[in-house]
């Protein structure tokens, strides 16, 4: 049997296969077993497990629903969310073995584009070459992901669509929905928090009209990217790391989610968003978890840790764009990336914050200085 943090109890046969039990069904097909084959049998998706077989039940009603789906077992080191992390670790022990003054690095803004050869050479003698040469793999995985969700012609569920009025006022109602939930935490646990977690959270209290207006400014007319099915709860748990590559497995989308939010159709750049936020979570983890080790102070390490944030953002965004242009898959124009890239960023960190907020107070500075970068960018 395998970990049980996960929505499904796996059992191992072999060391070759893996039979994973759906712990929720629904009255549907669900979305990673819809995923997995489609992946694997329509489109040759390398870089996720192969699908072999799955165990449906036909209602009454003849609806088909998923109790179980068989795939292969990826050879691996351990997830992207560990490799990182140590990855991570070496970068900030580097501050003291290189006695690095954090305050003379250069910055760029977040979203700037960054090639290899564009990193300064001050912040590759500080980082490495190894953690943005990671990132362009996974950058370029990614990309190939939603070439392949955002290439088929014939199945209507997962044809490529456009921006519409019916997106949009879905949207907005989940968006509505999730903030007034997620405000209701802040206000109810606002005295778990102190120093700049107490500062941040009073800052988004501050603008909180401000940020209700963007979720609720969405003017679709103006997009011309299309809307593809997506991963839907991409992040570096969700990814294995096997030599010197990733595998992206666990398609069911996001956990508080219906199924049929799950298979909405989505902007590719949600899933890097959500990519994102798994980023900032990896880097002040390693922060928080090896704080006897760094002799920095919190100030100059955080400052650091925003700055690795960029560059790592920039590293992977360049990658990413570069292969889906390649691929003539459409996800809009410049300043459209960014927008949407601001929107589920936004989206994203108020999703954690109620979490952090109801069980690890402590780390709810994470999406808040998260939701700080976007409101103040």
């Amino acid at each position: 049997f395998m970990g049980l943090e996960q929505s499904n109890t796996s059992i191992v046969y072999n060391e070759k296969y893996v039979l994973k039990f759906f712990r929720r069904i629904y009255a549907d097909k669900n979305p990673d077993y819809e995923m997995s084959r489609f992946l694997s049998e329509k489109k040759e998706f390398k870089n996720t497990p192969a699908y072999l077989g799955s165990i449906n039940v036909i209602d009454s009603d003849n609806v088909n629903i998923t109790i179980g789906l068989m795939q292969e077992m990826i050879p691996n080191q351990g997830d992207a969310w560990d490799y990182f992390q140590k990855e991570l670790h070496k970068v900030f022990m580097n501050l003291e073995h290189k006695k690095i003054n954090v305050h003379h690095l250069p910055d760029i803004e977040l979203f700037t584009r960054q090639s290899i050869r564009d990193i300064p050479p001050q912040i590759i003698d500080w980082v490495g070459l190894n953690l943005f040469l990671k990132l362009q793999t996974l950058a370029k995985r990614t990309a190939e992901m939603h070439v392949a969700l955002g290439s088929e012609f014939e199945d209507t569920a997962f044809t490529p669509t456009h921006f519409n009025g019916d997106y949009t006022v879905w949207l907005k109602n989940r968006m509505i929905y999730q903030f007034q939930n997620r405000l209701n935490a802040v206000e109810n646990n606002f005295h778990k928090l102190d120093g700049m977690a107490l500062d941040l959270a009073k800052e988004f209290l501050d603008h909180k009209n401000e940020i209700r207006i963007r979720f609720t400014t969405f003017d679709w007319t103006k997009l011309k990217g299309e809307r593809i099915r997506l991963h839907g709860d991409y992040h570096l748990g969700q990814i294995l790391v096997h030599d010197d590559d990733f595998y992206i497995l666990d398609f069911e989308g996001e956990p508080e989610s219906t199924i049929r939010d799950r298979k909405v159709k989505q902007p590719p750049l949600k899933d890097v968003a959500g990519l994102f936020r798994s980023f900032h979570y990896a880097i002040y983890a390693t922060l928080f978890n090896n704080t006897s080790e760094y002799r920095y102070s919190q100030e100059d390490l955080f400052k650091a840790a925003e700055l690795l944030f960029r560059f790592m953002v920039g590293v992977f965004y360049e990658t990413y764009i570069l292969n889906i242009q390649d691929a003539n898959v459409n996800i809009g124009y410049s300043q459209e990336r960014i927008f949407i890239l601001k929107y589920c960023l936004l989206e994203k960190a108020v999703y954690e914050l109620g979490y952090e907020l109801n069980s690890r107070p402590r780390w709810a500075i994470i999406p808040l200085k998260g939701i700080s970068n976007i409101i103040n960018l």
